[in-house]
This record gives C-alpha cells, sequence and structure tokens, in this order.
C-alpha cells in the first residue's frame, strides 16, 4: 500500500471519510476506462459535478489522486476476490476461488473499464515513481497471495509436491491477464470462458489422487 503521510493529523470525520471513499470509487470507475494519467482533479470535479476547490480539500495534486485512486482500487480489489477466497478452506478450495474471483469481477464490472491493475500496469510498465510503485506493489502482492495459495494447496496434497509455485502462480496470472486484454481490446466476449478452461487444464494436469474433484 502506498504509505501514509509522517505529519500528524487530526482524525478525519467519519462523514469526511465516507464522502472520501464515495469520491475515491467514482474515480477508480473513471481511471478504469481513461486511465490514471487522464485522471485528474479536473476531469473529477466534471464527473462528480463538484467544485475543484472541493476536490482539493481531499487531494493536494494529481499524483496524491492517483495514489489515493490506485489505494483504493486494490481495497476493492482485496475486498471482491482475495477476502471471500479467505474464507475457503485451505487447499485447491481456496486456489480455485481466487481464480474464479479475478475472472468473475471482470466479467462483473466490478471496475467499469475492465481489471483496474491490468490497464494501469500498461499505462505505468514503462514509467518510474510513485504511482507506478504502487501500481507494481499491488501486483507484486497479488501474485504472492497465489503463490502462497499453491503451496498450501501441495502441503495438503492436492498439488504435486514437484510444482514450483511462483512459476505456476504468474502462469496463472498470464492467463488472466490475457483475457482481460482479449475481452477490452479485442472485444472477445470469450476470452473469460477460454482462460477458465485454459487455467482448469493447467492446474488439473498437476492435481494428485487425492484432490477432491475441481471446477472452475
Amino acid at each position: 500500500m502506498p504509505v501514509a503521510h509522517a505529519a500528524k493529523t487530526e482524525p478525519r470525520p467519519r462523514k469526511g471519510i465516507r464522502t472520501r471513499e464515495s469520491i475515491l470509487r467514482v474515480a477508480v470507475d473513471l481511471a478504469s476506462v481513461e486511465g490514471l494519467e487522464g485522471l485528474t482533479i479536473g476531469r473529477l470535479a466534471d464527473e462528480l459535478r463538484m467544485s475543484k476547490s472541493g476536490l482539493f480539500a481531499h487531494f493536494g495534486s494529481k499524483e496524491d489522486l492517483q495514489l489515493a485512486t490506485t489505494k483504493m482500487a486494490r481495497e476493492i480489489f482485496v475486498e471482491h476476490i482475495i477476502r471471500p477466497a479467505l474464507a475457503e478452506p485451505e487447499g485447491i478450495g481456496r486456489l480455485l476461488k481466487l481464480c474464479h474471483g479475478w475472472l468473475s469481477h471482470v466479467e462483473g464490472h466490478v471496475f467499469k473499464g475492465g481489471c483496474f491493475f491490468t490497464a494501469a500496469s500498461f499505462e505505468f510498465d514503462s514509467r518510474s515513481g510513485p504511482v507506478r510503485d504502487a501500481i507494481a506493489d499491488a501486483m507484486k502482492s497479488w501474485l504472492s497471495v497465489l503463490e502462497r495459495a499453491i503451496d498450501v494447496a501441495k502441503k495438503a496434497r492436492h498439488l504435486k509436491a514437484s510444482v514450483n509455485a511462483e512459476q505456476f502462480a504468474f502462469e496463472i496470472y498470464s492467463l488472466a491477464m490475457g483475457a482481460n486484454w482479449a475481452l477490452q481490446l479485442l472485444d472477445d466476449k470469450t476470452a473469460m470462458s477460454k482462460a477458465r478452461q485454459n487455467i482448469l487444464h493447467r492446474i488439473k494436469a498437476v492435481t494428485t489422487p487425492s484432490c477432491p474433484t475441481i471446477k472452475l
């Protein structure tokens, strides 16, 4: 997550927190469609029909707004994908829930423009600075979640001991990102279905005889 400012500040009133969260949820949707670079205080003010001065009370600069929007997108990602999966028993079920959640959040338009982080990754991958670092940190954390789920499934003897968790997480991640690209850019309505089949095929190829029946 982006690091909070070190300076001590007075606690933000609850109403102010709710207002800020509402603003950022609109900002996330806007950025998922138009890009983080196109997200300015002026553009967001127009979208919200607010004054620029009203938004400056929440965000002091374009970069502050971009960082706050990225943090909110990360919280939404956790809310819709990671937290539900952690409610599943450890093992293959949790791994499948993570994969299903990622694909379903794209299909269900949790972010208006598809996967926020896929779009942001392509937009900032060749740049430097705090925004790029925040996006990279979120994606590294997501890969780590997948790796841990794979390792746990191995310990549960649902996946073969020979499976390299880092490599396998990368494969799943790449298939999902590719599906988002095909859906958003090529308008391939079958992209998510193809990704499900491919991910399920890869997982089935490394399951053990003691693995429960799986579907995605």
